[in-house]
């Protein structure tokens, strides 16, 4: 009589080594995204409802951004350099009070309308940035 061994094939898949790799991926990506802080502007929307009403009838200042990249300063034009003195002697003048906002063309260009809102966001100015139009 013959002993025949029973060689069968084993199909189960060990499922550690692929947990660990993605428990260390994990703790990897957790790592490195709380590193990472992002540099955004903060602005405040018109329409917001945790806004307070301002007691003072005081209207804003206004940059208007035309789509051929000019800058108008109530409804005067500078270029970004001469907007920026403007905006310091108002928020020197204006002191807490300053606040902006800043209506740019639909086609305006992204690069002049971040610039504006750096200048804007250096001297802490509270701005609002309206719907291109």
């Amino acid at each position: 009589m013959a002993i025949k061994k029973k060689n069968k094939v084993n199909s189960e898949f060990n499922m550690s080594s692929l947990t660990d790799i993605i428990f260390l991926l994990l703790i990897f990506f957790m790592l490195t995204s709380s590193l990472i802080v992002p540099n955004a502007l903060n602005l405040q929307l018109p329409g917001s409802k945790n806004s307070t009403p301002s007691n003072s009838k005081v209207k804003p200042a206004t940059v208007a951004i035309k789509s051929d990249g000019s800058i108008y300063y109530n409804q005067k034009q500078f270029s970004l350099e001469n907007l920026e003195t403007e905006l310091a002697k108002y928020k020197r003048t204006r002191g807490d009070a300053a606040s902006v906002s800043v209506s740019p063309d639909a086609k305006a260009s992204n690069e002049v309308i971040v610039g504006v809102l750096d200048i804007v966001y250096r001297y802490e100015i509270k701005a609002a940035l309206l719907d291109p139009q």
